[in-house]
């Protein structure tokens, strides 16, 4: 992993838990996340931030709050409606405005995926297209097919909480998170 920072030649900062937001130029960020409403919070921010064409992995356990993220992320991006949990369909397609524009965002959840060529078989890729805004759970699963992510967010269960990181590896992750305005003690 820190091979592909020094390809991508970033400077990374690293942010204090208690510090209300990102400074601009930072392509990466930490905080802890005190209860599931902070983890909703920061789904919330998140949507204000998204671009089309945007692809985030979203790494943790089962738990961790990988799929309570994204429905706050979908609803705050203008869905009304259920978030389903796509455990069994893989993926779920939404419609959202971002700036005046329809974009789509595919929510991915590749758990019960047996292996990287029935992501390909089911014709996923073609989602990934510029367009699109493509949020994966278990990304690990489609290694080596998967297109790269802009953002990486881990989630880890820390007591009531959880720990939050989230890492840029392209211009448009480091663009969306220098947008990204969250305070996590809420």
């Amino acid at each position: 992993m820190a091979g592909d920072f020094a390809r991508h030649n970033m400077t990374f900062y690293s942010m204090q838990e208690d510090a209300a937001y990102m400074n601009a130029q930072q392509a990466h960020f930490k905080a802890h996340l005190d209860e599931e409403a902070a983890t909703l919070a920061l789904g919330a921010s998140l949507a204000r931030a998204l671009a089309p064409g945007l692809t985030i992995y979203l790494h943790g356990d089962l738990g961790a709050g990988k799929t309570a993220l994204t429905r706050a992320l979908l609803h705050a991006a203008g869905h009304v409606g259920t978030v389903k949990s796509p455990t069994y369909t893989l993926s779920e397609p939404y419609q959202v405005q971002l700036d005046g524009r329809a974009v789509g965002v595919i929510h991915f959840d590749l758990y019960r995926m047996g292996s990287p060529e029935e992501f390909l078989d089911a014709g996923f890729r073609e989602d990934f297209n510029g367009n699109n805004i493509c949020i994966v759970e278990w990304p690990e699963k489609a290694e080596g097919v998967l297109p790269p992510a802009d953002i990486d967010l881990y989630l880890t269960v820390a007591g009531t909480g959880r720990d939050v990181e989230l890492q840029a590896s392209t211009a448009l992750g480091t663009s969306c998170l220098q947008r990204l305005k969250f305070a996590p003690k809420l």
